[in-house]
């Protein structure tokens, strides 16, 4: 489909280009939020005679936006979450997550406003991109960890606290997680994003992803597991050597 873009939107266009996009890309996201016109002879005219009004508004809300980027400069905010001993969250951390706690340290943001393509599966910190406009971006960072303690040390060091057998373990386990979830969606939005003819090869293909994935996962879990049994193995020896030493 064809359309107008009333903003810039990023790895697309700029404000007044005509782009081709998927039919569900423009249907469920840049015809309902305001962000494009479809390309009719009728829009094409409607917005040339609008052309200075919607630049003369883009600007405003880019000279807004930047203010409230310098509100954000260096924003750091800690999310305490539930994790086992891996790193690896009982849940995850959404981008209404991060909103809500950038908002409750007094700069109002939205959900729609946080970049974040996967939800979030383990402990550490993580830079999260905030668009305030199409042209203003912000890094936040975002502390997630068991206790106020861990994200005072996490702040301290720039890392979680995990072993390199559990850092290994829970990426490992995130990643097939992530895939897994990403081949869900796939499938279950294919209808809408895909042009006619094109979803069923997208769903058949996502199927076989999730299979290929949950036996991804399995093999990764597992070798994660191998490998901290052998480091267990080995510091035991070496500690059941230096008792014996200590006896001689």
């Amino acid at each position: 489909m064809d359309v107008i873009l009333l903003e810039r939107i990023e790895k697309l266009g700029q404000m007044g280009d005509v782009v081709s996009v998927k039919t569900g890309f423009a249907r469920n996201f840049l015809l309902p939020t305001g962000k494009a016109l479809r390309a009719t002879d009728g829009n094409k005219a409607q917005f040339e005679t609008q052309r200075a009004q919607l630049e003369a508004e883009n600007l405003k809300r880019k000279g807004e936006a930047e203010a409230v980027a310098a509100k954000m400069e260096d924003i750091k905010v800690v999310l305490i979450r539930q994790a086992g001993d891996a790193g690896q969250l009982y849940g995850s951390v959404s981008g209404r997550d991060i909103a809500d706690a950038v908002t409750a340290s007094g700069v109002t943001i939205r959900r729609g406003q946080v970049i974040l393509n996967k939800p979030i599966k383990t402990i550490g910190i993580h830079e999260i991109r905030v668009e305030l406009h199409a042209e203003v971006f912000v890094i936040v960072n975002v502390n997630i960890a068991r206790s106020q303690d861990e994200a005072d040390t996490q702040e301290k060091t720039g890392g979680a606290v995990l072993s390199l057998a559990q850092q290994e373990q829970a990426e490992m386990q995130a990643e097939a997680i992530v895939a897994a979830e990403a081949a869900t969606a796939i499938a279950e939005q294919a209808e809408a994003v895909f042009e006619d003819g094109a979803a069923e090869d997208a769903v058949a293909d996502a199927e076989a992803e999730i299979v290929a994935v949950a036996d991804a996962e399995a093999e990764a879990v597992a070798t994660a597991e191998l490998h901290a049994a052998s480091i267990a193995a080995a510091e035991a020896a070496k500690a059941a050597a230096a008792e014996e030493d200590a006896k001689e």
